[in-house]
């Protein structure tokens, strides 16, 4: 199956920086996955224990590489700038923290950039980090996989979503033919390729990068002043650019027992402001279910806060509020556009999946200890 259109994720981040996370050092390798997005750089510093991964070290930070590049086609000397001081606090953790086992990507920014390898050049100049910049079926491979432990034994029809800053990813994802038991384990194992399913294993039905994520999308309807017409002017526009998905045919019969994932920080503001939380706390929203009527509740309070409103708003903060009605469109959208009522909030995304595929590679994770949900 051939790509669709160019593409990009990047989580919208819930912090301006993410707290500092040190834990005591143990024995075992630890690994790293950085993330540079068309908004943040993100990074992961963990440690590998059974099937999962313990996380000793974290940074986010919004660096808005893509800034002005809808207009230019270029990445500008500002937001390079940004992102090489982020990138070199990045350095310093891994130094730190003597991390040899790394993977550092760029994903739409420096996809679509005319400059991006020479901005590769200039991070490889200023800080010796080996980013690299990944297509855009590996940037969706990376966060499907990321949700295994999410996928519950019962479902037979699952659809994995990110919402990134540059572009969405959707991938529809058929298990009908896998045990149960089995199905979490055989979405680690898409990790390489979506294509030539093995029998008996997880099966693309299809995948699509569609180039709109929270900040394009925005600047597409930036000069529209009304809020209102502006969130649905962009949902509109979102919806039309999924008529090349074949899972979006009304033909496609989507059977009872289907899964929808959702992976950005999108999806877990709205879970967040859902709760009503003050203080975003990752363990009360990692795999919690919403429903449509849940996130339309909270999208319809967004709406009623206004743009300052949702300035002001704790649950959204300061860092969140110009994006999160674009990343609330394209959410809504998806909820309407597939008959299901359910959504699995995931807070995780490519760091994890890059951090789960550096380490099955290496043998020190063990995927057969995945459980899924019952």
């Amino acid at each position: 199956m051939a790509p669709r259109r160019p593409a990009g994720a990047d989580a919208f981040p819930r912090n301006t920086v993410e707290p500092f996370v040190t834990r005591p050092a143990e024995d075992g390798p630890l690994y790293a996955a950085l993330d540079l997005g068309t908004n943040s750089c993100r990074m992961l510093i963990a440690r590998p224990t059974g099937s999962q991964f313990q996380v000793i070290d974290s940074f986010s930070k919004p660096v808005q590489l893509g800034q002005g590049l809808e207009a230019s086609g270029r990445l500008s000397r500002s937001s390079m700038a940004r992102t090489v001081h982020a990138l070199q606090v990045c350095r310093r953790k891994l130094e730190t923290h003597n991390v040899t086992r790394m993977r550092l990507v760029a994903t739409e920014a420096c996809r679509r950039a005319r400059n991006s390898r020479d901005f590769l050049r200039m991070i490889r100049r200023e800080t010796g980090l080996p980013v690299e910049i990944i297509n855009a079926e590996e940037e969706a491979r990376l966060a499907v996989i990321s949700c295994a432990p999410l996928v519950s034994h019962r479902t037979d029809q699952l659809l994995v979503v990110d919402i990134g800053g540059g572009s969405t990813e959707l991938v529809w994802i058929d298990l009908k033919e896998v045990e149960p038991t089995e199905r979490p384990r055989a979405i680690m194992r898409l990790a390489d390729g979506f294509r030539n399913p093995q029998p008996g294993g997880a099966r693309v039905v299809d995948w699509i990068s569609v180039p709109l994520g929270v900040a394009t999308l925005r600047d597409q309807f930036d000069d529209v002043e009304e809020d209102e017409g502006r969130f649905a002017l962009m949902s509109w526009h979102f919806e039309e650019m999924l008529s090349d998905f074949s899972p979006y045919s009304l033909t496609y019969k989507v059977e009872e027992n289907f899964q929808v994932i959702g992976t950005s920080g999108t999806v877990t503001t709205v879970a967040a402001s859902h709760l009503g939380l003050r203080r975003y706390d990752r363990t009360k929203v990692d795999g919690l279910t919403m429903t449509s009527v849940q996130i339309d509740r909270v999208i319809r309070d967004y709406l009623s806060l206004g743009p300052e409103g949702r300035r002001a708003d704790p649950r959204i903060g300061r860092e969140r509020h110009a994006l999160i009605m674009s990343g609330a469109a394209i959410l809504q959208t998806l909820m309407r556009v597939w008959p299901t009522t359910r959504l699995s909030v995931a807070d995780r995304g490519l760091r994890e999946g890059l951090l789960y595929a550096q380490m099955v590679k290496d043998g020190v994770l063990a995927p057969d200890g995945l459980n899924g949900v019952a």
